[in-house]
């Protein structure tokens, strides 16, 4: 049976969960485990997800993850493609790292998002591993007590349920989290009850399904490059040129930039259409996203293809 697609809601909350490929470890060095935390914060800046809990096991890891109007899917993919090289550079070998693709549910925040934090950040103490969860380092706990910085972890929204006062919320913050270390393993928050991708009551799944329906539909690459090739005055002829003219690199830098923003295609699609390998074709699109935030002339362009396209 073809499996159902991911559900991209806007704003929503996802509880994701990678695992090692056959159960292998994932993190061999707590160097991999900060250079991971170096990714995520690009990840947050780059695909404008927030992380509002997170644990990083040795062979797994759960991250409560709040998109905006990038799909999780291109976050998630980048950053295991990224991590996977990081690790088989050092380890010089090659292959998979991550067991097929993340595994996520959708959850409703408003309902599950508190519940859903203590439930990855006791995750250690399921394990066995601490009796505390303040004693594993791995997590987001310690950041949510005040006992470590992680710039890129979201705290304010679950601390803010609790009290207005940040010290007081955090008391209260650490009392749920502890009241919840006999629970055991919760299914709920890796298998939605009627629909596997989604956790939430019945108005909640039919406002996913309503969003799911109408959902603007990804336009083909061919749209993409027809598009930008007009703002650009260049042939698709002159795309896979060797040469490096201004006009045509940018060219294909917008392209690559605008089918990864509406998943027209992947870097690698975009790489084989004009002969340049994934590792190009990344090059090219940082670069033209570092200019856009210095020229408000690129930025309005790219701007303006996008809406052109979609």
């Amino acid at each position: 049976m073809a499996r159902k697609p991911r559900i991209h809601v806007p704003g929503g909350v996802y509880h994701a969960i990678l695992r090692g490929n056959g159960g292998q470890d994932i993190f061999l060095t707590d160097e991999d485990r900060y250079h991971f935390y170096l990714l995520l914060q690009e990840g947050t800046e780059r695909f404008d997800y927030r992380v509002h809990g997170f644990c990083l096991m040795t062979n797994h890891l759960h991250l409560a993850v709040q998109v905006g109007d990038v799909p999780l899917s291109r976050g998630m993919q980048n950053l295991a493609f990224r991590y996977t090289r990081w690790v088989n550079r050092r380890e010089k070998r090659m292959g998979h790292l991550f067991q097929g693709r993340y595994k996520a549910i959708l959850v409703d925040g408003d309902s599950y998002l508190l519940e859903l934090v203590r439930y990855i950040h006791l995750n250690p103490v399921r394990a066995g591993l601490v009796q505390d969860p303040s004693d594993y380092p791995w997590s987001g706990h310690r950041a949510y007590l005040g006992q470590e910085t992680l710039p890129w972890l979201t705290t304010e929204w679950v601390l803010g349920q609790f009290a207005r006062r940040r010290d007081a919320a955090r008391r209260r913050y650490e009392t749920f989290v502890l009241e919840g270390r006999n629970q055991g393993y919760q299914e709920e928050f890796h298998r939605g009850p009627k629909d596997p991708r989604v956790l939430g009551d019945d108005r909640f799944m039919e406002r996913v399904a309503q969003q799911d329906k109408v959902r603007r539909r990804v336009p083909p690459l061919d749209d993409v490059v027809r598009v930008v090739c007009r703002e650009y005055d260049v042939t698709t002829s002159l795309l896979p040129d060797p040469g490096r003219k201004r006009r045509v690199s940018e060219a294909r830098a917008a392209i690559a930039w605008l089918a990864f923003q509406l998943g027209s295609a992947s870097l690698t699609e975009v790489g084989e259409r004009f002969n340049r390998d994934v590792g190009t074709m990344s090059s090219a699109v940082r670069r033209l996203t570092e200019r856009m935030r210095d020229s408000k002339t690129l930025a309005d362009r790219l701007s303006r293809l996008r809406a052109a396209v979609g």
